[in-house]
């Protein structure tokens, strides 16, 4: 039953008021117990029957609520460097997918490797998420693009889930694109989407959400919704990688079929906006990626101007965002999107967990959430995101257990 005491700024991230409201608290104090939160207040005020409790020091730093990082592709078999170079040297995403690179690439590395070797390789990456402060994954599959690696893909998800302390929510992105065998039968793939590989990860429990790529590239917005009929059928709730190339029309139908989330949005229009904004579904922008593709950054101004919920997550993947650097992707998302620091840890904390339907367990600090929560490096949320650094966080806490501390802190 411990109490950490001595926080500079608790920054809780209560999910009422507009996006840069973080009620902050300073001089503060946050007490748990069983791995949910009891109380955070002012220190000052800290119920007596708590100030017994064992007491860890923060330091006078920046406690906040543990990121949650909402769009990854964590599973994937090699890297793209060699599309890298090729971009900069002037050639689009487009022209590199219509010759067997981008994801095809990749949907080639990932069905070569054995589940094993998937779980080590995810195994790897969150060794390194963990100590940045981040609590919580969303893990799309869609590399495989076949029953078996499909299958493959979801169950290095639920181990990853059983063995912790990262918390993990997956996602079966079966409709990224479709594969090379497919290519002169998309019926048919879509039928393998939904008749096959949608009951069996039903069965098995192996997703919460099904997410669909729209775009003249991969899905029209009509087997997108035929898609999410099915899947809402089967208790999968809707995410849509949605306008990032082209206005696809992606954000009014995330709107239509009351998706959980509308993500990538570079393209998207003013009515695709007030769709957003009056269905209430989370925006994910995604930096790192806009960031590799040269690409101007989503509209986030006029989206939270419009009243839409914006979260900011790394897009994690080995193509167009090869980083899975969260509190990175939060500094673009100042830089480049304009968005105040403040707006940025909202996005990335309690938005984020309405991203992956953990609004009510998760992504702020109160009593009742998890105790999942971090130690910065820094008296503010302003300092922190100004001055990046490799990493700042000191302590990752996972349902009150410290899982990660800084070399050298005690």
């Amino acid at each position: 039953m411990p109490v950490l005491t001595n926080i500079g700024l608790l920054a809780t991230c209560r999910p009422e008021g507009p996006q840069d409201q973080i009620h902050p608290i300073r001089s503060a104090a946050l007490a748990w117990d069983n791995g949910s939160i009891l109380w955070a207040g002012p220190e000052a005020d800290l119920p007596s029957p708590y100030r017994t409790w064992e007491a860890l020091d923060a330091g006078g730093k920046l406690v906040i609520p543990g990121l949650i990082d909402c769009h990854t592709h964590l599973a994937f078999g090699g890297w793209r460097a060699d599309e890298f170079a090729q971009r900069l040297a002037g050639r689009s995403y487009l022209d590199i997918a219509a010759a067997g690179g981008g994801i095809a690439s990749t949907v080639r590395d990932t069905r070569a490797l054995s589940e094993e070797a998937l779980l080590e390789r995810c195994r790897s990456f969150v060794e390194e998420i963990l100590p940045l402060g981040v609590t919580t994954l969303e893990c799309k599959s869609g590399y495989g693009l076949s029953l078996e690696d499909e299958l493959k893909i979801l169950r290095v998800y639920r181990r990853l889930a059983d063995e912790g302390p990262l918390r993990i929510v997956s996602t079966f992105l079966g409709a990224h694109v479709v594969p090379s065998e497919y290519r002169d039968r998309r019926a048919d793939y879509l039928a393998l989407l939904t008749d096959q590989l949608l009951p069996r990860i039903a069965a098995e429990g192996l997703a919460e959400f099904c997410d669909a790529f729209v775009e003249e590239s991969a899905f029209s917005v009509d087997e997108a919704r035929a898609l999410f009929r099915v899947a809402g059928e089967m208790g999968l709730r809707a995410k849509i990688h949605a306008d990032q190339l082209t206005n696809g029309r992606g954000a009014q139908l995330a709107a239509e079929v009351n998706a959980v989330s509308a993500e990538h949005l570079e393209c998207i229009s003013e009515e695709g906006i007030r769709a957003l904004a009056e269905a209430g579904v989370v925006a994910v922008s995604l930096p790192v990626a806009t960031l590799y593709l040269g690409q101007s950054p989503p509209p986030v101004r006029r989206m939270i101007q419009a009243g839409v919920s914006v979260a900011v997550a790394t897009d994690f993947n080995p193509g167009t965002a090869p980083s899975f650097h969260l509190p990175l992707a939060m500094t673009l998302a100042c830089t480049r999107q304009r968005m105040t620091p403040a707006e940025v840890l909202k996005g990335a904390t309690v938005l984020a967990a309405r991203a992956v339907g953990r609004e009510k367990t998760a992504g702020s600090l109160e009593a009742g959430k998890v105790a999942d929560f971090a130690l910065i490096d820094a008296p503010d949320v302003e300092t922190w995101l100004y001055h990046f650094r490799g990493n700042a966080c000191l302590l990752s806490v996972v349902a009150g257990e410290v899982c990660w501390r800084s070399p050298g802190r005690n």
